[in-house]
């Protein structure tokens, strides 16, 4: 039998999150462990640890005697990475990237006003670097690359910032980049003037001017909102 490590339990786990997620299992439905290691053809080890790991994002809980249960959506880790990919592959899509578009409006531009202050030489040619690899792959239906170099970027303004929590945001950012690309929530080529945004973030940054870096970073998200209203209203 194949095991877990070989891709089956992710197999199983994205199956399960994504129905879970998109609402397939309202909250309180009851999943029975046999049941689901029939379904899936898998055994009831790789059931367990696939439960186990819904149970870290509070997806489920697992009750003796009854089984395991779907909890509500107000119980759920919504900053997991995981929970974010399966959220924006559903239904509910374009109000989950606005309710994260609105996150990153609050947090990003504060961050940016700190990370002036507090970014390294490193840092801030790191900076430079990821928003000159946007310039460069902004144009010709390049999305796949200049995503990388957006996360990137974003990346470096969250740890440069000096705060430990909003460091921890990078991955949830990261994810909403990805679902914007990956979903077609996109223009074919990114705004250029969002691209020019991003290379006068990492000046200011680099100039340790926060009021202009918080302020060009609030654009950012503003454009952002912006195009949400375009592309998944």
């Amino acid at each position: 039998m194949t095991t877990p490590a070989s891709g089956l339990h992710p197999q199983v786990l994205a199956t399960l999150g994504l129905a879970i997620t998109a609402g397939e299992y309202p909250p309180g439905s009851v999943l029975r462990t046999d049941e689901l290691a029939q379904r899936f053809d898998v055994s009831r080890t790789v059931i367990r640890e696939v439960v186990r790991v819904l149970e870290s994002m509070h997806l489920v809980e697992s009750r003796r005697r009854v089984g395991v249960i779907v909890l509500p959506t107000e119980a759920w880790n919504v900053y997991d990475p995981q929970v974010i990919r399966w959220r924006l592959a559903g239904a509910d899509r374009p109000r989950q990237l606005r309710s994260l578009t609105v996150l990153r409006s609050a947090v990003e531009p504060v961050a940016a006003g700190l990370a002036a202050l507090h970014a390294t030489p490193e840092q801030c040619r790191e900076l430079t670097e990821e928003a000159l690899g946007m310039v460069a792959t902004s144009r010709g239906r390049r999305l796949e690359e200049y995503l990388v170099h957006d996360i990137a970027f974003h990346r470096v303004v969250l740890n440069a910032s000096g705060n430990e929590m909003f460091a921890r945001l990078g991955d949830v950012v990261a994810e909403v980049l990805a679902g914007r690309t990956h979903h077609q929530v996109m223009f074919e080529d990114p705004d250029p003037a969002a691209v020019t945004l991003h290379v006068q973030v990492a000046e200011a940054v680099r100039e340790k001017d926060a009021e202009r870096a918080e302020r060009l970073t609030r654009e950012i998200a503003v454009g952002a909102l912006k195009e949400l209203d375009v592309l998944a209203p």
